[in-house]
């Protein structure tokens, strides 16, 4: 699966064109009503693409089910997301494993560098791993809806170029996730856990230096406007899990179970990566329209100068999951099989 940029953009255009659980009488006549939560901004295109999932689902359901939609934590914060679901305060939301620390360790194997090359072929990774079975036992507490990744993450800094790993060296980076922080420490950063949201005011303030993000973010959360340089290397990828409440789900008649079962799984999966791919090419354009400055390590993780600090800290976190029982090894090369096909 190699796709051009023409088809990805004809599919963005195409998806963004289009309470807690109860059965109700209200004025829109659906039989239920589902809160949707997730961080990103409304007006941003992952925001639009969710908004394009909740349309199909009432387009499907003939106006049978309603979904209200809640962006930018305005019903869960965006560290509490998924077990706002569990426990039925939002009926549907969209969660990134990593901020849930240790919760989803086999998940966060994908995270690691060499097995995402673009946001579609990463979903489609993620989520034939999960229907596999392979993340058995993680997610156990929820129905889940689909997965995705979102493309390269990269590192973008204000003020001060990284072109080789000791140039990041002490500087405060945000870190989204605990193996993405294992990286930037093995580079010699500082990471900084902060949450999506939290990154502009961070970085505005001079609380950090930097972020590790994929383009796409760049542009979302506003922060092209003070990162002014720019490291593509493809350090890492993050998993996004949608999921529902079981209870909600299991709730529903056998025909609007049907709705939301036609509206899960690889084909949503894919639209998620495909909008992430299409708008990680924004985030590149608009950083070059405000003539900011921009590095390509060649190779990626792979060049000389930075594989063998990315390959030590890939391997400190390898031996932490074992210690715990996970077969690091095992997973991880079966998913670059998967990753091998979801490219083919």
């Amino acid at each position: 699966m190699k796709s051009t940029i023409k088809k990805l953009s004809v599919v963005v255009a195409s998806v963004l064109s289009v309470s807690s659980f109860g059965w109700s009488s209200a004025a829109t006549a659906a039989e239920v009503n589902l809160r949707f939560a997730h961080f990103w901004p409304a007006t941003s295109g992952i925001a639009k693409t969710l908004d394009s999932w909740a349309k199909q689902v009432e387009a499907d359901s003939n106006g049978r089910i309603r979904v209200e939609m809640y962006p930018a934590q305005t019903l869960a914060k965006a560290v509490q997301t998924y077990d706002s679901v569990v426990k039925g305060i939002a009926d549907v939301g969209v969660s990134i494993q990593g901020y849930t620390a240790n919760r989803f360790p086999i998940t966060q194997i994908v995270e690691l560098p060499g097995i995402v090359q673009t946001g579609e072929q990463g979903s489609c990774v993620v989520q034939n791993l999960y229907q596999e079975g392979t993340f058995k036992g993680e997610y156990d507490d929820a129905h889940v809806l689909f997965m995705f990744t979102h493309g390269p993450g990269h590192i973008h800094t204000k003020g001060k170029l990284v072109k080789e790993p000791h140039d990041v060296a002490g500087m405060m980076i945000r870190r989204p996730t605990v193996v993405a922080g294992e990286l930037l420490k093995g580079l010699g950063a500082e990471p900084v856990g902060l949450a999506a949201p939290e990154m502009y005011g961070a970085m505005s303030r001079g609380v950090i230096n930097g972020v590790a993000l994929p383009w796409e973010a760049m542009t979302s959360f506003r922060l092209n406007e003070l990162a002014d340089k720019h490291t593509e290397i493809g350090l890492y990828s993050l998993a996004f899990v949608a999921t529902m409440n079981s209870r909600t789900y299991q709730r529903l008649p056998a025909d609007l179970k049907a709705v939301i079962d036609r509206n899960s799984g690889v084909e949503w999966s894919r639209k998620l990566g495909a909008a992430y791919d299409v708008l990680d090419i924004n985030g590149v354009e608009q950083a070059r329209a405000l003539g900011h400055e921009i590095h390509t390590v060649e190779g990626g993780v792979e060049n000389p100068a930075w594989k063998p600090v990315v390959d030590a800290a890939v391997k400190h976190y390898a031996t932490e999951l074992e210690s715990k029982g996970i077969k690091v090894g095992e997973i991880y090369q079966h998913a670059l099989q998967v990753s091998d096909r979801c490219e083919s």
